[in-house]
């Protein structure tokens, strides 16, 4: 059985939200998720940067640490890493297989057209796979929301709460107290909350809901220290870094300086202002909606200094572009507004997702004042972004989506 065919053969999202079907699954597989700890990370961004930088710092502390992860840019094993490495062919593929045999018993248990989901499968073969490997702990990233996330069965020590935002407003609630109560539902019993920089409406609710569960509350400083280097680029993953040495810490109790250096210096994030290309220097962001695309215009000019830069843009149809643009606008001295390619938006657990015409997009630049074309092909826009930067001896930013990572990679060839 090949794996990713398997996994992109299910119904992304069942017509039931529930944690009834994962609970099977797990159950028939053993309880996987217990014979690990776990660091359980919710929020709306930051999580796969604080995933990964926990799991980092996990390491350096002597530790053998695995990660979950959520989306991912080509193939479904780069969600499960094994000390920070992503898993290998053989072991995901044996890991798929098993949960493809749990799921046909589990599937046999439920109402008529009701199936384990992709997400559910995919979760639960990281789960399978992480045991198999042996970790001690791993740090797991939840994929939507938090309360009904095929995630929240996992008996988590510690949870993290990274920050809060008005996105995937359909599923999690209109307003950000309304999302962060669906994400701190994750919240176990007598463990710790470390919290993030967010409102103080949703601080509060954070201390009530620790309060309710027995739960020790954490506030995560916004920075790790100024002697701390950190090596992802931008102001918003030295926030994000300082979150994970408090994760780190609530669950180990202790934290070395020489194991937070070590961590610092190694600990990379894919498609966070990723360098794919020096000439011109082409950088590619995974912010995809308002407050995203805030840290990210904070952030550009410490890394690509003050020369003109050229945005690449391809946002989904249920983003908040306006935003996002006039976000960016500051940052940007032009875009080329671009569409998402069709593979880039298939087999990622997202269904009916579309990007958003280009022709949108250069009219929201338009309205922030920020000039723009549209070249509605990623393939030919992002050489486009190239060229007018070289003209200008300056750089090249594609943001908007997940999806425009892989596509990005692809027309560079990194």
């Amino acid at each position: 059985m090949e794996p990713d065919a398997y996994l992109n053969s299910l119904e992304p999202v069942g017509w039931r939200l529930g944690l009834e079907r994962m609970h099977k699954l797990t159950t028939a597989l053993g309880l996987p998720q217990h014979r690990f700890a776990s660091i359980h990370v919710v929020g709306t961004n930051g999580k796969s940067s604080v995933t990964r930088m926990t799991a980092g710092l996990l390491e350096a502390h002597g530790l053998s640490a695995g990660a979950c992860l959520s989306p991912h840019m080509v193939r479904w094993s780069e969600r499960t890493l094994v000390n920070g490495r992503e898993l290998g062919e053989e072991a995901w593929a044996e890991a798929v297989e098993l949960v493809a045999r749990a799921a046909q018993g589990v599937d046999r248990s439920l109402e008529e057209g009701e199936a384990v989901t992709q997400f559910e499968a995919a979760t639960a073969a990281t789960f399978v796979a992480l045991a198999a490997a042996g970790v001690e702990v791993a740090v797991i990233e939840a994929g939507l929301g938090g309360r009904l996330d095929a995630t929240n069965t996992i008996p988590s020590k510690v949870t993290v709460l990274t920050s809060i935002g008005l996105d995937h407003t359909e599923w999690l609630g209109e307003t950000e107290v309304e999302i962060a109560a669906e994400k701190l539902a994750v919240l176990r019993d007598q463990t710790t909350l470390v919290l993030g920089q967010v409102l103080p409406e949703v601080e509060s609710l954070a201390r009530e809901t620790a309060k309710e569960r027995g739960a020790r509350l954490i506030q995560a400083p916004s920075d790790p220290g100024s002697d701390v280097r950190v090596r992802a680029p931008g102001e918003f993953q030295r926030r994000n870094f300082a979150i994970a040495c408090s994760a780190v810490e609530a669950f180990l109790d202790r934290l070395e300086p020489a194991a937070v250096a070590e961590a610092a210096a190694s600990v990379t994030v894919p498609g966070r202002l990723e360098l794919l290309a020096a000439d011109p220097p082409t950088y590619v962001d995974a912010a995809h909606n308002p407050a995203g695309a805030v840290a990210l215009a904070g952030s550009l000019p410490a890394v690509v200094g003050d020369g003109p830069v050229i945005g690449c843009l391809a946002i989904l149809a249920d983003k908040d572009a306006g935003a996002m643009i006039r976000a960016l606008a500051p940052a940007l001295e032009r875009a080329v507004c671009t569409e998402l390619p069709g593979w880039a938006l298939e087999g990622h657990g997202r269904p009916g997702a579309r990007s958003r015409p280009a022709e949108d997009l250069a009219a929201a630049c338009e309205d922030a004042g920020l000039p723009a074309e549209v070249q509605s092909s990623f393939d030919q826009a992002l050489p486009r972004a190239r060229a007018l930067a070289e003209e200008r001896s300056g750089a090249v930013l594609v943001a908007g989506s997940h999806y425009a990572i892989a596509p990005a990679r692809s027309v560079i060839g990194a």
